[in-house]
């Protein structure tokens, strides 16, 4: 089976690790990586060695043989990359939010229609969670009949003093909505089967780090399409006291059952991660979701070698991110990170 090379061009957030192995699983070849900060740049050599570190990110952009470039970094930094990759005729695959405004969504849309590139985001959230895409496959067979509500709960640790100064600037992160908030925006037209789909109400805050005034623990949204409704709430309030990152659930309510997913923990005591739960005409039931193939990385391999969308659909992707932006913009009205 045919491969391809890639790069990595901003290692900022942790989620570039998750981005590189869902490519190295499905057999794609890291071959270089730039980083301007030498202590990431260590910790990225030591995870994958013999990978070459490159000063000038100009020596990826111009090895033709690197077919794709995966990014992590600084969020509003995130969409001048992809413009430069896609110039330089390289596929992208961005950590989300892809972007934090809506002048670099249009400027990255008109790239990507000016080249011809693939230009994808990973929404991890969905991507890289087996539970979600069992979901995905379960809806689509018709498990719970059509879906009509989504309810997405995204909360994560704020482990503050351990984030870098960006992560509290308003300017750099994009707002609680634009980012956390995408993935939940992704998930509703993913589940709802539609990319006619709009922001009904919105909100942002921050209720407990007065300290941080750029910072956004609170966000939450309405989204409605013609034939269904979401909603969404992320915040940076998990407590100390559970043991992941965040107690991420997803309710999708259909005519026929409903499905509910604790992704990352079950608090009533069951071990380990993506557990399921399929509510229908039979009766109730817990899905083991263990070996469930994470196939986004084959996926978008093989769409960068035949020109194909079934990692996800261009639309789709900016789609997702066009709903967290308008979001945002809509709960920051009156509000003192107005722009």
């Amino acid at each position: 089976m045919m491969s391809i090379r890639f790069a990595a061009m901003g290692l900022n957030h942790g989620h570039i690790y998750g981005q590189v192995n869902c490519l190295l699983a499905a057999g794609a070849e890291l071959v270089a990586f730039h980083s301007p900060e030498d202590d990431l740049a260590r910790t990225f050599s030591g995870t994958y060695p013999g990978v070459k570190r490159v000063g000038d990110r100009a020596a990826i952009l111009e090895d033709r043989s690197i077919q794709l470039v995966v990014t992590a970094a600084i969020l509003d930094e995130r969409a001048e990359i992809a413009i430069a990759a896609m110039r330089h005729g390289k596929d992208v695959m961005s950590d989300k939010p892809g972007m934090i405004s809506h002048a670099q969504l249009d400027a990255i849309r008109s790239a990507q229609a000016e080249t011809g590139r693939i230009y994808s985001v990973c929404y991890s959230e969905h991507f890289e969670t087996r539970s979600t895409v069992k979901a995905g496959e379960l809806v689509k067979a018709g498990a719970i009949g059509e879906v009509i509500h989504t309810v997405g709960l995204g909360p994560h640790a704020i482990h503050n003093g351990q984030r870098p100064d960006w992560f509290f600037d308003r300017q750099r992160y994009g707002g609680i909505l634009c980012d956390i908030g995408s993935h939940q925006c992704e998930q509703f037209l993913f589940f709802a089967g539609t990319l006619d789909a709009e922001v009904a109400s919105a909100t942002v805050a921050n209720r407990g780090n007065p300290d941080r005034p750029g910072l956004q623990d609170f966000g939450d949204m309405h989204l409605r399409s013609p034939k269904a409704t979401g909603y969404v709430r992320v915040d940076w309030f998990t407590p100390k006291g559970l043991p992941t990152w965040g107690d991420g659930r997803l309710t999708i309510l259909g005519t026929e059952g409903y499905i509910e997913l604790r992704k990352y923990i079950d608090i009533g005591g069951s071990p380990g991660t993506d557990h399921m739960f399929l509510v229908d005409r039979k009766g109730i039931q817990a899905i083991d979701c263990s070996d469930v193939e994470l196939p986004y990385g084959r996926q978008l391999i093989a769409d960068v070698l035949n020109r194909t969308e079934t990692a996800m659909s261009q639309a789709h992707c900016f789609k997702a991110m066009e709903l967290a932006l308008d979001a945002q913009k809509l709960a920051e009205r009156g509000t003192e990170w107005a722009q």
